[in-house]
């Protein structure tokens, strides 16, 4: 279902996703309401499910988590009992940060974030040991030139 936005629902959350962290009063500043009018229409929108969480970005390569590896899985298997199986399995595997069930060749696609090729190699190995796959093909990023970009909005 989507949601009827009007300019200023847009520019709030066009504002915390540039930055999340900002006071409720800078919020408020930057698109225009005063604080009580903005604090209402960010808690609609939290109400509404439009806002689910405010995270951090964090930089891997600080962190020590530079590789990134996209994979693609194609399987045999597509009931839904083989599906909750599969997604309880790669929901354990925290260098997985996204998952998708994807139309085309592939079935699903996994965003995996982790420290080496090592690492990568043990979480490959905790992939395929409980869930038959047919086909486990790995892109290995080389640089990230975009990423995390803003959901644009426009009012409806």
């Amino acid at each position: 279902m989507t949601l009827k936005l009007d300019r200023l629902d847009c520019r709030i959350l066009e504002e915390l996703q540039r930055d999340a962290s900002q006071s409720q009063r800078a919020l408020s500043d930057r698109v225009g309401l005063s604080q009580n009018a903005c604090w209402r229409r960010l808690k609609a929108l939290e109400a509404a499910g439009v806002i689910r969480n405010h995270t951090v970005v964090l930089d891997r390569d600080r962190l020590g988590a530079g590789l990134v590896v996209f994979v693609m899985i194609r399987t045999r298997h597509h009931s839904a009992q083989w599906l909750d199986t599969f997604r309880k399995h790669v929901s354990t595997i925290e260098d997985v940060v996204d998952f998708f069930r994807i139309g085309g060749e592939y079935d699903y696609l996994l965003k995996i974030v982790t420290r080496d090729m090592a690492s990568y190699d043990l979480c490959y190995k905790r992939l395929i040991s409980k869930v038959e796959l047919e086909t486990v093909t790995s892109h290995f990023a080389m640089e990230a030139i975009e990423e995390q970009r803003p959901i644009p909005l426009s009012p409806v």
